[in-house]
């Protein structure tokens, strides 16, 4: 008998929280975490030091059978990108990435040549993945849908945050700018906009903490799905 595997897919505009809510829940729950985002950005990370045309499909067609894109998780679970061998996990999330990455996901040739790699995992795993296009286009049968959002000033202030507290300096009009454009590029472009799928539960974290929001996703997948999160001491 086959056994049966339950997929999670969260999607929302960035700095919602997606990522540190579903490697929060993953642990929680024993998924298997996959940051779909952060494979979009080893591509836009490769096309920023390649020096290439991010915009053109021709130019990111002729860098990608050169690279060696490859997922890794650490002894605590957490998922690291590896860049023909170069873990980087932290080069990625710099802001001026954010960008190159919502540049190339909107071409069809780097859609096309990640998304069988997200699959792989929610056939083999139990996964919650998060990301712009999870519940439209990566995971439509996903046992639940999540859309994650917040307003662009809550969005920007948890980035500021999270920037400074990785040493990198910005400034909030900066950032608020950075997520007003990323927001703007992911719900116009051509291929798999970001938008909520129909069948999607929307939850909107702008007046809620880390752990508020934490228990309102943990109460929404036990309404849904069978399973328990693992009691802690």
């Amino acid at each position: 008998m086959n056994q049966k595997f339950y997929s999670i897919a969260i999607d929302g505009p960035s700095g919602a929280g997606k990522s540190s809510l579903a490697k929060k829940i993953s642990a929680a729950y024993h998924f298997l975490y996959l940051d779909t985002g952060a494979i979009y950005r080893t591509v836009g990370l490769a096309a920023y030091r390649a020096g290439i045309d991010r915009q053109s499909e021709e130019e990111l067609s002729s860098i990608l059978p050169g690279l060696k894109i490859e997922i890794r998780y650490d002894d605590t679970g957490l998922q690291r990108m590896f860049l023909n061998g170069e873990d980087v996990s932290e080069a990625i999330r710099m802001p001026e990435i954010s960008l190159c990455a919502s540049d190339v996901s909107a071409l069809p040739v780097c859609r096309a040549y990640l998304l069988e790699m997200q699959r792989r995992f929610a056939r083999e795993y139990n996964v919650i993945v998060d990301g712009r296009d999870i519940g439209t286009v990566v995971l439509p049968d996903a046992d639940l849908k999540i859309y994650l959002t917040a307003s662009s000033e809550e969005r920007a202030k948890r980035r500021l945050l999270e920037l400074e507290q990785k040493g990198i300096k910005t400034t909030f009009d900066e950032v608020l700018k950075d997520i007003e454009q990323r927001d703007y590029q992911d719900t116009h472009r051509d291929i798999a906009p970001l938008r909520k799928a129909e069948d999607a539960v929307e939850v909107d974290t702008s007046h809620l903490d880390r752990e508020q929001s934490f228990e309102a996703l943990c109460n929404l997948i036990e309404s849904r799905l069978p399973v328990k999160r693992e009691e802690t001491a």
